[in-house]
């Protein structure tokens, strides 16, 4: 192997850096002359410095940091900081793909003996022209670790999403926030519900007890001199002449276009507020959320929070599997949650307190709980991790006529040139890739199944690309000393590798009968 003496990276480009600190030292020049010089207050031309000493900032970044490997390690530096691990201390190295909107960042991380892992500032890739580059770098720094420390991981480990290594930080902060969110509406369920009965049960208030008590109906005449009907989302207004009883009071949009200047209105006043505005030809009350809303707000969110649960579960279920091996989909979690949803939002409004008042009530919450344990025990079959090739020993059903199998090959050959098999047809006939579904095997492209031998079958990885399903295996072949990858619903893996060994295996029975 050819050994590799030292790997170095640093900007690319170090000409616009330097600009940047020109441009810092010049708007930090600016910023001191007009503070000390002119003994001003701080103006536009101290932050026009200020802005241009950041970019100073930024440009000294650029040009200090650094990131070196060579036969004793591994180290870096930056503006702030510097760090070395030597090549016995690092466990692996590994990419790390992180998702922005425009596309996604390729980042290096490295993993220690003791389990942490630290990001380099250098290499990085955002976008399909840096890539080479981005890769060729990190298989430097691979070999150097091969050559002078111990990978734990014999390939390049990426981790995107949906693979084991991805934390459970984000989603578990995203379950929690959700719970708390439903936990705090819950509270709030007997408030509104007590308040809403107080005001269905409030009666006018007697003579002697007007301005005294709050918990009774106060009606009180009032001119409207304008309105204010917002734009959007604002809230409008209803305004009153000589400011009585109050200057104004907040009403819907709908609520403020029914009045006009001059009406003569009542307005009825509880606990302290205007709660109806009563004209001839216009009535605004208002609205006491019912118990069963705040429920369902309550129900709503509680449900939000186990979507990222769910991604809790699957990940520490998966905490022993490889970090860039990807994970099942969470997709039967969700449709377990929506399942859940059709029945108990219904249930929530019509039972706030979550407690049946009748037979029907019990029926329904017994029958909908019933059928969400059913869901969530499918789901959770759903996601287990299986042993990929456990029963490629067992043998193959016969294939009178052809069958086409969703497949593809990962890698451009003379059978799957620039990938584009989509299906592996079998039966009468040897293995083609044809890129589509049949029938015929029009554009079919054979495969020397004679030249193929099976390595080994394993779950997708992040560095196997997006186009893999995450319920599919990947079977890696042997096809002369090149490795090829076939990709394949298990069960249609299993039935394709046992048809390339029974269409090798048949010429060699057909010659041992003919002797």
């Amino acid at each position: 192997m050819s050994s590799v003496p030292e790997v170095t990276c640093r900007t690319r480009s170090r000409r616009l850096p330097w600009f940047f600190v020109g441009l810092g030292a010049a708007g930090l020049v600016l910023a001191v002359a007009r503070v000390a010089g002119a003994g001003v207050v701080p103006d536009g031309w101290v932050l026009a410095g200020c802005v241009l000493a950041s970019l100073g900032v930024a440009g000294a970044y650029g040009l200090v940091v650094r990131v070196h490997a060579d036969a004793s390690g591994l180290s870096y530096r930056t503006l702030l900081h510097r760090r070395s691990e030597p090549w016995a201390d690092v466990a692996d190295v590994r990419v790390r793909v992180r998702y922005v909107r425009h596309g996604e960042i390729y980042r290096v991380h490295v993993v220690t003996r003791g389990g942490r892992t630290w990001r380099l500032p250098l290499p990085t890739s955002a976008s399909a022209e840096d890539r080479p580059a981005f890769d060729a770098t990190v298989e430097a720094l691979r070999a150097l670790h091969r050559q002078h420390g111990t990978p734990e991981s014999d390939h390049l480990a990426v981790i995107s999403k949906g693979t084991a290594g991805r934390g459970i930080g984000l989603p578990g902060f995203l379950c929690v926030l959700f719970l708390a969110g439903a936990a705090s509406a819950a509270w709030f369920v007997p408030v509104v519900a007590a308040e809403k009965s107080a005001w269905t049960s409030a009666v006018p208030c007697a003579a002697e007890t007007a301005g005294r008590d709050e918990d009774c109906l106060t009606t009180l005449p009032a001119v409207v001199t304008r309105t204010e009907v917002a734009q959007g989302k604002g809230r409008s207004w209803v305004y009153f002449a000589d400011a009585r009883p109050v200057d104004r009071v907040p009403v819907s949009k709908e609520g403020a276009g029914g009045f006009r200047a001059g009406d003569r209105v009542e307005l009825t006043v509880w606990r302290g507020q205007v709660r109806e505005v009563v004209g001839e030809h216009h009535v605004w009350r208002e609205h006491f959320p019912a118990a069963g809303e705040v429920s369902v707000m309550a129900a709503l969110c509680a449900l939000a929070a186990g979507y990222p649960g769910a991604l809790v579960v699957l990940r520490l279920r998966a905490r022993r599997r490889p970090a860039d091996e990807v994970l099942p989909s969470p997709l039967p979690f969700a449709g377990a949650l929506v399942g859940t949803a059709v029945w108990s939002l219904p249930y929530c409004y019509a039972h706030p307190a979550l407690v049946p008042g009748s037979a029907g009530g019990v029926a329904w919450a017994g029958i909908g709980s019933a059928a969400t344990l059913a869901l969530f025990v499918r789901a959770w079959r759903a996601t287990r991790l299986h042993a990929p090739g456990s029963d490629l020993a067992a043998p193959g059903d016969a294939v009178d006529e052809d069958v086409f199998l969703p497949a593809r090959f990962l890698e451009s050959t003379e059978y799957n040139p620039h990938g584009f098999g989509t299906h592996i047809v079998l039966g009468d006939g040897a293995p083609a890739v044809l890129p589509h579904s049949g029938p015929g095997r029009f554009a079919a492209r054979p495969i020397p199944v004679e030249r193929l031998a099976l390595r080994t079958v394993r779950r997708p990885r992040g560095g196997d690309g997006d186009t893999v399903p995450s319920n599919w295996d990947i079977a890696e072949l042997d096809d002369e000393g090149r490795l090829v990858r076939l990709a394949a619903a298990p069960a249609d893996l299993t039935r394709i590798l046992r048809a390339f060994t029974a269409d090798v295996d048949a010429p060699a029975v057909a010659a041992g009968s003919e002797g």
